[in-house]
């Protein structure tokens, strides 16, 4: 304890502190021999820069708690112990630490954001580093955040176009079953030799799909913003 409490740049007291408030994991015991290690000594530098960005210990503590209660990176992703990461997602996972995040989202880092962000599967947790499933996601959240949007607002966004994302998904899907699958193209005599399954239907044509969404989404906001330009100057 004394040494672990040296590294950390604490006092041995401080140290008996956090362990009563249940912000430290607990030690691996041998007897009565308690053994601290590397993850101890990152959740104790955590601590103390989540303290410098103005956290509570009872902030911290909750959202320790809720960190712990996360999906690890392997059910975020789907993946075993020892499989491998998936390579049809074009989406790029970004690995932080707690003040990472902190930094991120200045204020807005509470337990109630961060349990819906988990919920979400925006977060994982991956020991005592947090993974964000996708670059594009967290840099847009984060750049909403800046312009004054807040982060429980932008969860919940996130939370309905998730919805109608996964419907137009659904869609495009249904098509590619429906016109490109081995059974739909067995009587067709221009269709390829070797027709795709769906699974590579979906894969090859998604550039394709992504094109309609953003054209449809693009044209929706112009319908918007002239809406907006035309309406009568509201009190």
């Amino acid at each position: 304890m004394e040494e672990l409490a040296r590294k950390a740049g604490i006092t041995v007291r401080t140290l008996r502190f956090y362990r009563e408030r249940k912000l430290l994991p607990p030690p691996r015991r041998e007897g009565r021999i308690a053994w601290y290690d590397d993850r101890h000594l990152a959740r104790l530098r955590t601590i103390a820069a989540l303290l410098e960005r103005g956290h509570t210990l009872n902030g911290i503590a909750d959202l320790a708690s809720t960190f712990e209660s996360g999906r690890d990176v392997g059910e975020l992703f789907g993946l075993g112990e020892d499989a491998a990461p998936a390579t049809w997602t074009e989406e790029t996972p970004v690995r932080l630490t707690p003040e990472d995040l902190a930094d991120y989202f200045a204020g807005e880092v509470t337990t109630e954001n961060l349990a819906t962000a988990l919920d979400l599967g925006y977060l994982a947790i991956d020991g005592e580093e947090i993974v964000h499933i996708s670059r594009r996601l967290l840099d847009a959240s984060a750049a909403l955040v800046r312009e004054g949007v807040p982060l429980a607002a932008v969860l919940q966004a996130g939370r309905e176009v998730r919805e109608h994302t996964t419907a137009m998904a659904e869609i495009f899907a249904t098509m590619v079953r429906r016109h490109l699958s081995e059974e739909a193209t067995s009587d067709d005599p221009t269709a390829p030799a070797t027709p795709a399954t769906p699974a590579a239907a979906l894969e090859r044509l998604r550039p394709l799909a992504k094109s309609v969404v953003e054209a449809e989404l693009s044209m929706a906001l112009d319908r918007l913003i002239r809406a907006e330009k035309d309406a009568p100057d509201r009190p």
